[in-house]
């Protein structure tokens, strides 16, 4: 990559705003994980779950603790590229030079989920409705409103990262505007008043669109400005991939290798929790994955690995999980999308057929017998609840009710849209235990204090 390449890529907004010529990527690269790992944001995540209650266990995983294991994975994955892309064939393939720094590729992956608010999707889904009529909420959408917004690190720009690490971050480039326009279905649902019960609302019907907010069209516009209008059209189309909206149906490179890591997190990691928590038993393992035809036919590991997987030594379980991972990694590829003019759009990281296929396997698996149980899915409801009652009360009392901080930005906010993106910014922003502790404080009769500062 020349000078003038890395150049574009090391630019971070203020720069672009202030015509301030872009720093040398080592330092860059180096300082973007570090904003983000020093962010309230990224703290934040200890305390917003990843699948399971935070008072289960101090033993299972928080988004935090994913976070840092989606950032290992992907550190691997590019230490793997980076070992073939040079050893075969005696030379260097062409995509190495194009493969992110280990600090790159972990400041993408520590950053992928800030934006998650409290209580998971099933909060974001409830964010999403009391937004419907003022831009929506998204958690992709939020993360990159902390990166060029939110963050602490400017006053206006948010975390200000580098233009390349913003990029691995935007797993959807659409606006969420455009999205909506798209969906007939959805403006029909917008014209519905307003559910004032909200435990007789269904809250399926208001999944939000994969997006970014038009708040942030200029930063987005930013990101996207090295790319041909040819590259930037393509990339971000939408399409009708079967879900409730329309969708991008392209990542960026970086993103190809946050995404892989992240499912990796998401179906072995998240597996070894629901098997240490005793909630798969090994008959119902053992019928619907090593039985099932999709393991039949690439069986990417044995039964001493399996035993291992469900024996009552931490350890053993530990290391099994650890073989299922590096059998993943290991098989990590580059191909080439001939379509896209740009390396960073052209080159795409993918696994083996047959880790790919195993993979989508176990992350079925954790969604029906896990993610779906009914104990799981009534602690999702209840923090729904919490969300939108919340949301309710601080919209009818922003003076009384929101932090002193919150409601400078909410009385200085121009328009109703940007008052309620102020509400939701607040809420966003709770971890699952302050959002608790605030709905006990407003609405339970023995709770709360003048005392108690939360």
């Amino acid at each position: 990559m020349d000078s003038i390449e890395t150049q574009q890529w090391t630019q971070r907004y203020s720069d672009h705003l202030h015509a301030k010529p872009s720093r040398p990527a080592r330092i860059v690269w180096q300082r973007d994980r570090a904003r983000v790992i020093h962010s309230a944001s990224f703290r934040r995540l200890q305390a917003k779950t990843q699948i399971f209650g935070l008072s289960e266990s101090d033993f299972y995983r928080t988004r935090l603790t994913h976070s840092m294991e989606v950032a290992q994975i992907g550190s691997g994955l590019v230490e793997h590229l980076i070992t073939i892309g040079t050893s075969q064939l005696g030379q260097e393939q062409a995509y190495v030079e194009w493969l992110p720094s280990f600090y790159l590729i972990e400041a993408i992956c520590l950053a992928h989920d800030l934006g998650h608010p409290p209580f998971g999707h099933g909060g974001e889904i409830a964010l999403n409705y009391m937004m419907r009529h003022y831009g929506g909420f998204e958690g992709n959408a939020q993360t990159f409103r902390i990166l060029s917004k939110l963050g602490e690190y400017t006053a206006e720009n948010g975390l200000d990262l580098s233009r390349r690490t913003a990029l691995g971050v935007l797993k959807y480039p659409a606006i969420y505007n455009d999205v909506t326009a798209a969906n007939s279905n959805y403006l029909a649902q917008l014209q519905e008043p307003q559910v004032d019960d909200f435990r007789t609302l269904n809250m399926r019907r208001w999944l939000p669109p994969k997006s970014i907010y038009l708040e942030e069209k200029s930063e987005f516009e930013w990101v996207l400005s090295p790319f041909s209008a040819e590259d930037k059209a393509r990339f971000t189309g939408l399409s009708n991939t079967g879900g409730t909206h329309l969708k991008t149906q392209y990542k960026a490179f970086d993103t190809t290798l946050m995404e892989l890591a992240d499912d990796i997190a998401y179906g072995i990691h998240d597996l070894e929790d629901a098997v240490a928590m005793n909630l798969v038993p090994r008959e119902l393992w053992n019928a619907e994955v090593m039985q099932n035809a999709v393991f039949q036919k690439y069986q990417l590991w044995d039964d001493d690995l399996n035993n291992k997987l469900f024996s009552p030594s931490s350890r053993d379980r530990k290391h099994a999980i650890s073989k299922i991972v590096g059998i993943m990694i290991e098989s990590v590829q580059i191909k080439q999308d001939l379509d896209f003019e740009h390396p960073l759009l052209r080159y795409q990281a993918s696994l083996g057929e047959g880790q790919t296929a195993v993979l989508d396997l176990l992350k079925s698996f954790v969604y029906d017998y896990v993610i779906t149980l009914p104990e799981v899915k009534q602690m999702e409801y209840k923090g729904q609840l919490i969300v939108l009652d919340l949301f309710k009360s601080l919209r009818a009392s922003p003076k009384a009710l929101l932090s002193r901080s919150a409601y400078k930005k909410y009385d200085r906010a121009e328009g109703d849209q940007a008052k309620q993106r102020v509400i939701a910014d607040y809420i966003a922003g709770m971890t699952n235990t302050y959002a608790s502790r605030l709905y006990a404080k407003l609405f339970t009769p023995t709770q709360g204090s003048i005392f108690d500062r939360l």
